[in-house]
């Protein structure tokens, strides 16, 4: 997603790694080993607004097929790409993947380069000045930045079925699809299961939000000091989280033509599940992972937190005195029978039409995450993870096979089988609307109109008549 340039606690796709120098370039870099520190999920706000290309007719004038890329046809093509990643611990992972994809393509050089791509980019675009072949976006920026890039329609279309569809859906505009899907960041209850069982609660009987909300009442009686819960503090993150949940119930802020829609029965009952656990004195009030945050769950008073699949970062390292203890099942469902998940952030890689290799770009990316060779180098074992990349999963579904694990059980879980669980819940995340540009806008409205409910000062109702009133004229009329 996208958020604030001072956001400086969020990550992953929705991960923001921090680990080597931005603008580090590299032709092939000097491999690091140790797991890279995840420092939470940071995203920085998009710049450029463009509502993507006429589907009649190509951006230059000609006809829309003049947008789409295809293919190399050569039998061993040969060039240079170059390939701009966020510096961290991904950056590490997909550069350890040049050697396998040099195993396949041995005459295409990757000049893999560590960028600040929130920084570059845009400027990048506009003056068409050594433009990067492929570039890693969070999903949230792909519609905004549509005009600039190549329509994949044509070389996912042997894919395309086979890639969960809430990442086709978010990653099209005006009847093409603009990047190509990585990862999938389903929604996952995380629990504290040693200190619930010590209450004699089970968390696994869990099915809806009304059941979550019984077993937090339970362990505050049996707890007193507890508030079980987690409520995010942050503007950004708490409009993040939001979108989970309504990802959940098949809807978003905009639908598929950019209409608002906010003012709806599944908002208000995601505001009122929220403000009850508030009212109730059932929720911990913190930033993710801030020192509260980390705090309240080491002494046993936050024992439920319902995240993206990078949550999982935090009991493999930032929280020693109860590592093991945690577990992960899929979230709550609103109501019986519905989704167990939701999509909380997620990326993917764009193709510049300004690049000067394009269609090797797309080989490249078409290597790491639809060849067997490419998706394994990503999620299996590597120098930077030793027993797999665990923050996320594929959302190539053939790579996402439950019953072929790419990383290995968690020891921060307790030894648990995250694989299994985050591939169903993956399956669970109804289908989406591309996110909208002024995303990020948003947050100073809602994400701050959520935090003035938890305040007290707002009621649900309150806050969705004035963010949906705000967003409407401070952003999406002033396009």
């Amino acid at each position: 997603m996208i958020a604030a340039a001072d956001e400086t606690h969020v990550t992953k796709e929705c991960q923001l790694h921090q680990l080597t120098p931005t603008g580090a370039s590299r032709r092939r870099p000097t491999r690091r080993r140790g797991l890279a520190v995840l420092s939470g999920a940071a995203i920085v706000a998009l710049g450029l607004t463009a509502c993507g290309p006429d589907i009649t007719a190509g951006t230059d004038g000609g006809d829309a097929s003049a947008n789409r890329l295809q293919a190399p046809t050569e039998d061993s093509p040969s060039g240079e790409i170059t390939i701009w990643d966020r510096s961290g611990d991904l950056y590490e992972v997909f550069d350890d993947a040049i050697d396998d994809f040099n195993e396949v393509y041995p005459d295409i050089t990757v000049n893999h380069e560590a960028v600040d791509i929130d920084a570059k980019l845009q400027n990048t675009l506009i003056t068409g000045t050594d433009v990067p072949d492929g570039v890693f976006l969070d999903d949230a920026k792909i519609a905004g930045f549509a005009d600039y890039m190549w329509d994949l329609s044509d070389v996912l279309d042997p894919y395309v079925d086979d890639i969960a569809q809430q990442k086709i859906d978010v990653n099209s505009t005006g009847g093409g699809i603009y990047g190509v899907p990585y990862d999938s960041n389903p929604g996952l209850l995380y629990y504290n299961a040693t200190a619930l069982e010590a209450q004699g609660i089970d968390a696994t009987q869990i099915e809806t939000y009304d059941d979550l909300l019984e077993a937090s009442r339970a362990y505050q009686e049996a707890v007193p000091s507890a508030k079980p819960i987690h409520l995010e503090q942050s503007p950004f993150l708490a409009q993040l989280q939001l979108e989970m949940y309504a990802s959940q119930l098949g809807t978003s802020l905009a639908d598929a033509d950019g209409n608002l829609r906010i003012d709806s029965p599944e908002y208000e009952q995601i505001l009122g599940f929220l403000d009850t656990v508030q009212q109730e004195g059932l929720g911990t009030r913190a930033e993710y992972l801030g020192p509260t945050d980390i705090a309240e769950m080491e002494n046993g008073n936050q024992v439920f937190y319902p995240w993206a699949i990078w949550f999982d970062f935090a009991p493999q390292q930032l929280l020693p005195e109860t590592s093991g203890d945690w577990r992960a099942m899929e979230l709550p469902a609103w109501e019986e029978g519905g989704a167990r998940s939701g999509a909380m952030g997620g990326s993917s890689f764009a193709i510049p039409k300004d690049g000067e290799n394009a269609e090797l770009a797309w080989l490249f990316y078409e290597f790491l995450m639809f060849d067997e060779a490419g998706y394994t180098a990503v999620w299996g074992p590597t120098d930077t993870y030793p027993t797999g990349l665990n923050t996320s999963i594929p959302s190539y579904q053939p790579a996402a096979d439950p019953d072929a694990p790419l990383f290995e059980p968690v020891d921060g879980l307790g030894g648990q089988d995250l694989w299994s669980v985050a591939t169903q819940a993956s399956t669970e995340i109804p289908a989406a609307a591309p996110t909208p540009s002024w995303w990020a806008g948003a947050v100073d409205y809602l994400g701050s109109d959520i935090q003035r409910m938890l305040d007290g000062e707002l009621t649900p109702a309150e806050v969705i008549e004035k963010s949906s009133a705000d967003i409407q004229s401070n952003l999406i009329d002033r396009q």
